[in-house]
């Protein structure tokens, strides 16, 4: 049975348990225990730390594990990623008090830094040639600067709010992170554990592929089905079947949400009438 570890709780953990109701696998998460096996698919879920996820994979603990770029980044733990997740989107960033002048990156030298990630940010800042002092505390880094334990932080920032609340600034980005689905070394070893995985792979690739995408379906004048056409390409091609009344065809495709109401009125141009949108679940490519 493949065991995946996932992040225990915040916002890892909702949009991870998301993904997996989503491609039908059914776990228990309201339970508070360490381990919980899936319903109806062969997996079982260890809920973990966030930072503990990169090793348990590692070593074995865990064949497969979702976790944050960032942790994973600064734990240094030798495991394969499989597959960039596109959720949980984040940046690990350096911010300083809003009233002080930042003149760049120089501007770090001689001080003090508090973070949660003092891997990343060596590197970060050897590579930009400054000299600062690290201070390594965990959670709740960004009051370190008005308590005076240290001059500015590095941390990670979602919206920007919480350094807004704390009177601080975003001034410099070291990295981008998403969700990582990252694997052990001999995973490969398993033919059980990779069908398994290869089968989570094909789910979540549906669910993702569906996202951003409505499903399309119109009356159109027949000589107006080539320009239509054009508008809506749809996955190969859009389908068209015709209509009782002559001289006219129902269309269905597949549209972006972001371009919806543009093309929606390009079509109505054209002479579309009955436009019908609904989601789509899932999607097979």
């Amino acid at each position: 049975m493949l065991r995946i570890a996932v992040q225990a709780k915040g916002r890892l953990f909702e949009e991870t348990m998301t993904m997996l109701e989503e491609s039908s696998i059914k776990v228990e998460s309201g339970k508070r225990t360490l381990l919980v096996k899936a319903k109806n698919f062969p997996v079982e879920i260890l809920y973990l730390r966030d930072d503990d996820i990169p090793q348990a994979v590692a070593t074995g603990i865990a064949d497969v594990g979702i976790v944050g770029e960032n942790e994973f980044e600064e734990k240094g733990e030798d495991a394969d990623i499989i597959k960039r997740l596109d959720f949980s989107k984040c940046r690990l960033s350096l911010a300083i008090p809003k009233a002080a002048d930042y003149n760049g990156i120089q501007w770090f030298n001689g001080k003090k830094i508090a973070t949660s990630y003092p891997h990343i940010l060596k590197n970060f800042l050897d590579k930009n040639g400054v000299k600062a002092e690290i201070h390594t505390i965990m959670g709740s880094v960004e009051i370190a600067p008005g308590i005076g334990m240290a001059d500015c932080i590095f941390d990670i920032v979602s919206s920007g709010s919480t350094l807004v609340s704390n009177n601080l600034k975003e001034v410099e980005v070291a990295m981008y992170s998403e969700a990582l689905l990252i694997g052990n070394k001999h995973l490969n070893d398993d033919a059980e554990k990779m069908a398994t995985l290869k089968e989570i792979l094909f789910r979540f690739d549906s669910y993702k592929n569906a996202e951003g995408k409505k499903y399309i379906l119109l009356n159109i004048p027949n000589d107006k089905i080539d320009a239509v056409c054009k508008i809506l390409p749809g996955m190969k091609s859009p389908t068209v079947t015709p209509l009782k009344q002559e001289g006219w065809s129902s269309l269905h495709s597949v549209i972006e949400e972001k371009t919806f109401w543009d093309i929606i009125s390009q079509l109505k141009q054209l002479g579309a009438e009955g436009i019908l949108v609904v989601p789509i679940e899932k999607m097979i490519l």
